[in-house]
Parts: C-alpha cells; structure tokens; sequence
C-alpha cells in the first residue's frame, strides 16, 4: 500500500487538475459553469487534443457563449468563429450546429439549467447517463468526461472512476480497484483523481514513469 500511495502522490504532483480547471471552469453547482462543462465535454470527446478542446472552451466563453440561452442566440458563424479562434478547425462547423442543437433541447426541456435534469434523473447515475446522452455532440465519452468532473459538485457521482481511468491506474502500476484507489488516494478529490488517472492513459511515458517511482 505504501507503494500505492507514493505513486499516487506521484500522479496527482504531475497530473492532478481538472479538464474544467484548465479550462477557467470555476465549477459550482450553479446553471452557467454546469452548462460550460456540458459544452467542454462535448469538445474533448471528438477525435481532437485535450489542450485543442480546452483552448475552444476558453474561446466560447471569451466570446460570451457561457450558457445555453447565449450559445442558442448567438449565430452558427459567430460559433464557428469562436470555434476557430481556439484552434478547433477540424470539427468546427458540425460543432457549432450540435452546441446551438444542444442549445434548444437544454432550454427546451431544463430552462438552460442542467440540475434539473439532475433533479429528472433523481439520483439514478445510469439514468443521468442516458439523458445526457441525448444532447448532440456527447456521446458516451464525453458523457463519461462530464459525471467524472461533475462528481466534484455533484457528489452522489462519487467516486465515479470509468474504465479510461481505470486503464490509466493500469498504466501507472496503480491498483484497478476504485475502492483501493480511493485509499490509497487519501483525502484526494476523486474528480481530481479521476482526471489524474485519465490524462496518466493518454500519456503512455508519463504513466510509466509513475510506475516506476519508488
């Protein structure tokens, strides 16, 4: 166990900060910083780089788009023009159409307020899962990216440690149990540690280097 806890040190030294962090996200269980990590989950889940994604979200919300209401409004240029300023040309015009799309249904069926779709999925997990997954642009890894940074304000989420982090505690010499990674995690925040584990899976060197810690 000691041996756990030293390379999980290790990994929370070298990766220990949110995907919303990164990206000016001040995550609260509020409507707005709920709605950008929504749209930063979209991002990150196409086939793109997270620094990529994160710089997008950062310029979406420069450009104001920092709620549904705002995003819906604004015209699919002005999207795409955000979209492009943040360095995420490849897949910009069909994200711009999914965010205003998922723009309407979030207003249509939540007032723009995403704790209640909270409050619809009544603490079942799975069936957040699923509704999520109706917004255009998150498919199952971006729904995967939003319950791993959402359990920091949502906490019934916790721990919410999917198989990429698991693969990433894999990769790390770590164990693959999320009970005994909580553990040897301490009073660690398991979005913190979520995020960790993730980014030690796309990092294959960085992750064999904890491995090798001592």
């Amino acid at each position: 166990m000691s041996g756990d806890r030293t390379r999980i040190r290790a990994l929370l030294d070298t990766y220990g900060r949110t995907y919303a962090d990164e990206a000016g996200i001040r995550l609260k269980d509020t409507p707005q910083p709920l709605y950008q990590l929504l749209v930063l989950s979209c991002l990150l889940s196409a086939r793109i780089q997270a620094g990529i994604a994160v710089a997008a979200s950062r310029a979406l919300s420069k450009a104001g788009l920092r709620d549904a209401r705002r995003m819906k409004d604004a015209t699919w240029q002005q999207r795409v023009d955000a979209l492009g300023e943040g360095g995420y040309r490849r897949y910009d015009e069909r994200t711009a159409t999914q965010l205003g799309d998922g723009a309407d249904l979030l207003l249509d069926k939540y007032g723009g307020d995403l704790r209640r779709m909270r409050d619809a999925a009544d603490g079942d997990t799975d069936r957040l899962r699923k509704l999520l997954r109706e917004v255009p642009g998150l498919g199952p890894a971006g729904t995967d990216i939003f319950l791993r940074e959402a359990q920091a304000v949502w906490p019934e989420l916790a721990p919410h440690l999917d198989a990429k982090a698991l693969q990433g505690a894999e990769r790390a010499g770590l164990p693959t149990s999320p009970d005994a990674l909580l553990k040897a995690a301490g009073k660690a925040e398991p979005a913190v540690l979520a995020a960790a584990l993730v980014r030690a899976a796309l990092d294959k060197k960085g992750a064999e280097e904890i491995r090798d810690t001592k």
